[in-house]
């Protein structure tokens, strides 16, 4: 069974309103940007705004036990709360986190304890609402994004390295989720 978006929105909020105010709008944001794919995921748009709105959670201070927030979010969600399999898996694989777990020394360790999620379209959705929404939760282009959080970023850091790699394939989910869009019968 699907995780409930109430129950989301209510885990993000406790966990990163307070201490992470720019965090949890982006999270609300995102979770805004999922809301709208509706028509092409179908029976997973409950699961979709609960992975966007969870898919930073991992980034709480009081969660950062690795310092990689997908796996320490993942890892939250099932250990405290028991989350449904495929939401952990998502939040533990959102944008490309194999690529910035590869970066960490962490690949094995994410491949194996949260596998990638069988169904490509889900993950290509949450990536296109991650990547198209600013810090603040504001609408934003894939590019911009990307070019927002390289400025953010020394170029040879953990980081900078994992977005430049990560680049060709978050341009290329969101084209895929973008052509989807714009296939819908209006």
């Amino acid at each position: 069974m699907a995780p409930s978006a109430k129950w989301a929105r209510s885990v993000a909020e406790a966990e990163l309103r307070r201490p992470l105010p720019r965090r949890y709008a982006h999270s609300e944001g995102v979770a805004r940007r999922a809301t709208e794919l509706a028509g092409i995921v179908e029976d997973d748009a409950e699961l979709l705004v609960s992975a966007a709105v969870l898919h930073d959670v991992g980034y709480a201070p009081q969660l950062a036990v690795t310092g990689f927030h997908p796996l320490d979010g993942a890892r939250f969600l099932r250990d405290t709360h028991g989350a449904d399999a495929r939401l952990v898996r998502l939040v533990a694989n959102h944008t490309f986190a194999l690529l910035e777990a590869e970066e960490r020394g962490l690949r094995e360790v994410l491949k194996v304890e949260f596998p990638s999620p069988e169904k490509r379209s889900l993950v290509d959705a949450l990536v296109y609402c991650d990547m198209t929404t600013t810090p603040d939760g504001d609408r934003t282009t894939a590019e911009a994004r990307v070019s927002e959080i390289l400025s953010r970023y020394e170029a040879d850091s953990v980081v900078g390295r994992f977005i430049r790699r990560a680049a060709p394939e978050i341009f290329a989910a969101v084209e895929r989720v973008e052509a989807a869009l714009a296939s819908q019968p209006r």
